[in-house]
């Protein structure tokens, strides 16, 4: 139903995209202003709407740029707030949203700034740090960064895609070239030469994009509230998993903990959905009703944020609730030239200050 329904719309899809087309044409005849920056500023950012993994991305970047003064400045997406807030203490995933507030826990020595005005986010911030990483950025042409990485998501990209409101893609397929690097997420562990290939020649021969490749990996399982961890093969073939979810694309997650078990209830929500009281009253009844001990809940890294409001935190505090953390692992083969160009720009862009 769903299907057809997106087939009607297609004429809408004209429309938007003449419209986006157009607006890329302005900015890029300097009609309307994109504001650059002496700093570095690299976008992390995609054509699809959701699911591509920017934030594992984000967190890659932290880590290779590890030595620099770094923010991350997000929109802040589902966040009750507006304007420039900086996380603290105070931060909640209704403050200043689920992602920012990941990367607030886990980068303890980044700062990490919510802002839906990005040049103004950008001119509060570029004194004191020596990088910025705008996370999810590459539709707002009103900054010009220095290095956008953009980002495809392996299986989406061997269907056919379309524009929204008919398909996905906030922009057609060319804008990829606005791009200094090209990065395919969610890929499979061993990709052979043909599927490789089948990938690369989806982009333009005659441009300078080298086209990388990165799989999802995952963590140990992380308590919500002790931070307690352990491995993944602690789940056993009997063992019944309550997972809940609220991101766009939860497949490969399911995927990977049915190599643990088959017992897997899943209470899925769409991406970044604000869970209710009844929502999780529904997941601990079903979770309780089972009788036996060899069971868990599992959530996501993102999604825990949102766990963490205090009108939950009675329902949840005794119950065996894990978070399971993801990193992206480059192909061994792209991973040298894609890190650095990075390094290159950064330490290029700094020099020249």
């Amino acid at each position: 139903m769903v299907k057809y329904l997106r087939l009607l719309l297609l004429p809408f899809s004209v429309l938007y995209g003449i419209v986006i087309v157009l607006r890329n044409k302005l900015y890029d005849m300097g009609i309307f202003k994109s504001i650059a920056f002496d700093i570095p500023i690299i976008c992390v950012g995609n054509l699809v709407v959701g699911g591509s993994g920017k934030s594992p991305v984000t967190e890659y970047l932290v880590r290779l740029l590890h030595g620099h003064k770094i923010a991350i400045l997000s929109r802040g997406y589902g966040r009750e707030t507006k304007g420039f807030i900086l996380a603290d203490e105070s931060a909640t995933a209704l403050s200043i949203g689920d992602e920012p507030m990941q990367f607030y826990h886990k980068f303890p020595h980044v700062t990490v700034a919510v802002c839906e005005d990005r040049v103004k986010g950008i001119n509060l911030l570029k004194d004191q740090h020596d990088l910025v990483i705008l996370d999810d950025a590459y539709q707002h042409r009103r900054v010009k960064p220095g290095f956008s990485v953009l980002l495809f998501e392996f299986q989406k990209l061997l269907r056919p895609q379309f524009l929204l409101p008919g398909g996905n893609l906030r922009e057609p397929f060319f804008g990829y070239k606005r791009a200094q690097a090209v990065l395919i997420t969610k890929s499979p562990t061993q990709i052979s030469n043909v599927e490789r290939m089948k990938i690369v020649e989806k982009f333009n021969k005659s441009s300078n994009h080298t086209i990388s490749f990165s799989a999802l990996q995952y963590g140990n399982l992380i308590h919500l509230f002790s931070e307690a961890e352990q491995a993944c093969s602690t789940v056993y073939e009997t063992t019944r998993v309550y997972l809940l979810t609220g991101i766009a694309n939860p497949s490969p997650l399911v995927n990977h903990l049915k190599g643990y078990t088959a017992h897997i209830d899943h209470h899925e929500y769409p991406d970044h959905y604000r869970f209710s009281l009844q929502n999780i009253k529904t997941l601990v009844d079903a979770f309780n009703r089972n009788p036996s001990k060899e069971k868990l809940i599992i959530t996501t890294e993102k999604d825990a944020q949102r766990l963490l409001d205090d009108s939950f935190k009675e329902l949840l505090l005794n119950l065996p609730v894990f978070y399971l953390p993801i990193k992206i692992a480059l192909q061994e083969e792209d991973k040298v030239t894609f890190d650095q160009k990075i390094l290159d720009y950064v330490s290029s862009t700094t020099r020249n200050r």
